[in-house]
């Protein structure tokens, strides 16, 4: 038999009892100290990349705000005897809008849905340019009784309307009906700005030249008119109800365009940038990112700028079913180019508010 040799005493063996105590003692603290090693490294690339970023931000802050800024309206164009009808004017872009082209000379009418935060609007707009003609007036795009009783009234106060600016809406709220019954957002976003439209736009030919923008936005690209459950009854979803009815914005701003064509009434869609307002109220992850980065947002008279610019620039007096955004035409997503299905939610629209305009 091959000579095997004697297995090794145990260590305890050969060590009195408080070094080995000792010795156990330091080999713990080297395996805890070998598990913690991956954390502390985790927690200092942490603190590494955090003091990265901060670093670019005050390296870069003006440049990355700038950018996100977007483009300006530089038309010096003076709206002196025109009169301009915002919806939604009364916070955000819409304030924004009045507040310029109150300034350039125009009769501004603000139709608010909260009467009181729209006068506080109009008396700071007032506040900072003393000869601003701005007056509030009550709409609620979630009732058509209001619409068509706010219609009623402006025909019978007001005999011009040179510019309307279709900027109300909501985003991404709870699910909720309008007062007939419709789907908040394609109610208020899209039906309660077709009816109104529909009952002034006789007024508008009269006024001819004369202009309508509709603001809808970049998430057209990713919405679908859905007429089998266009009021969201069998599955609901904000951030979709909401994509459709921004491209519901963009599809009627071209059918209606079409329509009107050779009346000297334009039609366009804008998309304002991704603005920092309080039109993401109903969303806590929305509001949590607006914060967090506010910088590369435009505040609300940047997101303006485009609204302005399709209401007054020279060069668009003849322009008519395009879509702008940073005060360039912009793409428009293949969905919101058919012109099948702009027929069809024309027909769907008109049957829903129980009107007829051809």
């Amino acid at each position: 038999m091959p000579f095997a040799a004697p297995p090794s005493p145990p260590l305890r063996s050969f060590l009195p009892r408080h070094q080995l105590f000792f010795l156990l003692q330091n080999q713990r603290l080297l395996a805890r100290q070998s598990t913690n090693l991956p954390r502390t490294m985790l927690l200092v690339f942490i603190i590494a990349g955090l003091g990265a970023v901060t670093l670019l931000v005050v390296l870069f802050g003006p440049h990355i705000r700038n950018f996100a800024a977007g483009a300006v309206c530089k038309s010096p164009a003076c709206l002196d005897g025109k009169t301009v009808l915002i919806t939604g004017a009364n916070t955000g872009i819409g304030k924004e809008t009045a507040r310029d082209l109150a300034i350039r000379g125009a009769r501004v009418i603000m139709a608010c849905r909260d009467v009181a935060k729209g006068e506080e609007a109009a008396a700071s707009i007032r506040a900072a340019y003393s000869k601003a003609q701005v007056e509030v007036r009550e709409l609620d795009l979630a009732d058509t009784c209001s619409i068509r009783s706010f219609a009623q009234e402006f025909l019978r106060d007001v005999d011009r309307l040179h510019i309307l600016i279709n900027n109300a809406g909501v985003m991404m709220c709870p699910y909720t009906k309008t007062i007939d019954g419709f789907e908040m957002h394609i109610g208020v976003n899209h039906l309660g700005h077709f009816l109104l439209t529909s009952l002034l736009v006789g007024l508008m030919k009269r006024s001819a030249p004369a202009r309508i923008v509709v603001v809808s936005s970049l998430a057209h690209n990713f919405g679908w008119v859905r007429f089998h459950d266009l009021h969201s009854q069998g599955s609901y979803n904000s951030g979709l109800a909401y994509c459709q009815s921004k491209l519901a914005n963009v599809i009627f701003a071209r059918e209606l365009a079409r329509r009107l064509k050779g009346t000297n009434v334009t039609v366009n869609s804008v998309h304002p940038g991704t603005v920092n307002s309080d039109l993401t109220r109903h969303s806590t992850l929305m509001t949590i990112f607006m914060t967090v980065f506010s910088m590369w947002l435009k505040t609300p008279r940047e997101g303006a700028q485009t609204s302005i610019y399709c209401a007054v620039a020279e060069e668009l007096h003849s322009v008519s079913g395009k879509h702008f955004s940073d005060c360039a035409p912009a793409f428009v997503a293949p969905q919101g180019r058919s012109e099948e299905t702009a027929r069809r939610l024309w027909d769907v629209s008109c049957e829903l508010l129980g009107i007829e305009w051809h």
